[in-house]
């Protein structure tokens, strides 16, 4: 759903000279793959496109590029330890530098800020005061992940982090949803007219995951794979797979698969202690993050992948990158019953009823023991991909937001940008 705004209001070379700041804390860019698709739409619509996030650890380390057109600035940032006085020190830095190198950047028609944390409303909101208008981009619903991540119910800092996003979306001029659920919560706690709130999908970049050819050695001597791509964090289920995987073993009696976890995160030394005593050693393999080559080889030979999110006041309503990433490789999928989840797989996934790890188990035995049923979800997710839930249709609703931003505003003077070093992007 686009809103009631048309595709673009405006002409192109209206929008040429306009500029566009994208703040973001939680990721580096290019290396967040949503923001990175947001920035080469809006440069391929005219827009000159400046974003603001933190360096990487072992990518995305230079301090200032120019990739493809598009100018970032970077700083250093700790991530938080320690509970809430870690966080309190990872943001005020964050917000520190982002107020800093905004000074630098100059001028812009729009700030679009990038949530989490809902606090950069703070420097769009010091940025809307000199004549920007504010772009709310909600990667995620904070109120609902901080319950799913501490299990410290309605608590002094729930209360706060509701606050922050009242105050978020109270401030935006548009507000840019991933999906209808998240619209939902704009419009009904944020209070924002249902014409103000877009939805834009994130969507797998499609010249990233193209299958090769499945390579047997990658299954360790097992007639199957199993795989699990992406961020393993208190939220994630990695825990609930582990625990099926055992179940698969000890309840089901098979031992036919190799299984690998891609990807890092806080839990990450966690869940390879949970598999050592589950015993699984032997037939899990934990890679951390890897090339994206090496992703697609483990992709293109999984018989199966796996989507153990839990059901929780967060996941139930996110949209999970991973099972995007599984249907544009073509593989069938096992998930827990999530409302998010079948509006992106719809038949490209089986779900289990929500963490049963049991019934979790039995649903892969089921599709390991069905090649046919494994080839038509696959093609059922492809299908989806290029399809409703293509890039495509998200550029569309991203530059029908902008037009809606920018609407009776004139361009601001394009100042003086900083010069920064070009390189191609990777």
């Amino acid at each position: 759903m686009l809103g009631n705004t048309s595709f673009d209001d405006t002409t192109s070379e209206e929008r040429r000279g306009r500029r566009a700041l994208i703040l973001v804390e939680n990721l580096s860019v290019p290396f967040d793959r949503r923001v990175w698709q947001e920035c080469t739409t809006l440069r391929d619509a005219g827009w000159e496109v400046h974003v603001i996030c933190p360096r990487g650890s072992t990518r995305d380390t230079e301090a200032e590029a120019e990739i493809d057109g598009v100018r970032i600035h970077r700083y250093p940032l700790r991530a938080a330890t320690g509970g809430p006085s870690g966080y309190l020190r990872e943001y005020g830095a964050a917000l520190w530098h982002t107020a800093r190198l905004a000074r630098r950047v100059g001028p812009v028609d729009v700030v679009h800020a990038c949530n989490p944390p809902d606090l950069l409303y703070l420097p769009a909101l010091w940025l809307k005061r000199r004549g920007a208008r504010f772009v709310f981009d909600q990667h995620d619903l904070v109120p609902e992940l901080y319950l799913s991540r501490f299990d410290r119910g309605e608590d002094l800092l729930y209360r706060a982090v509701c606050a922050l996003e009242r105050r978020t979306y109270r401030a935006a001029d548009i507000v840019l949803a991933t999906n209808e659920s998240y619209r939902d919560v704009a419009v009904r706690r944020g209070g924002r007219r249902p014409e103000d709130v877009f939805v834009v999908r994130s969507a797998p970049q499609t010249d990233r995951f193209q299958p090769v050819p499945p390579e047997p050695e990658l299954k360790r001597g097992k007639p199957h794979l199993l795989c699990y791509l992406g961020v393993m964090g208190p939220q994630d289920g990695v825990d609930y797979a582990l625990r099926a995987l055992a179940k698969l073993r000890d309840e089901l009696g098979r031992t036919d698969w190799h299984a690998v976890f891609v990807g890092a995160g806080d839990a990450f030394d966690a869940m390879v202690e949970l598999s050592q005593r589950l015993g699984l050693s032997e037939q899990v393999q934990f890679t951390g993050r890897i090339p994206d080559a090496d992703l697609v080889r483990y992709l293109s030979t999984a018989d199966v992948c796996l989507s153990p999110d839990p059901h929780n006041p967060l996941n139930d309503v996110s949209t999970m990158n991973k099972v995007l990433e599984y249907m544009a490789m073509g593989r069938p999928i096992v998930s827990f019953d999530l409302r998010e989840a079948r509006v992106s797989a719809g038949e490209a996934a089986v779900y289990a009823p929500a963490n049963d790890e049991a019934e979790f188990a039995r649903l892969i035995a089921l599709l390991l023991d069905d090649p046919e049923k494994r080839a038509r979800m696959g093609k059922i997710g492809q299908e989806r991909i290029s399809g409703q839930l293509s890039w495509r249709n998200s550029q569309r609703s991203l530059l029908a937001a902008y037009a809606a931003a920018c609407r009776d505003h004139a361009p601001v003077a394009a100042g003086n940008p900083v010069r920064i070093r070009k390189r191609p992007h990777r």
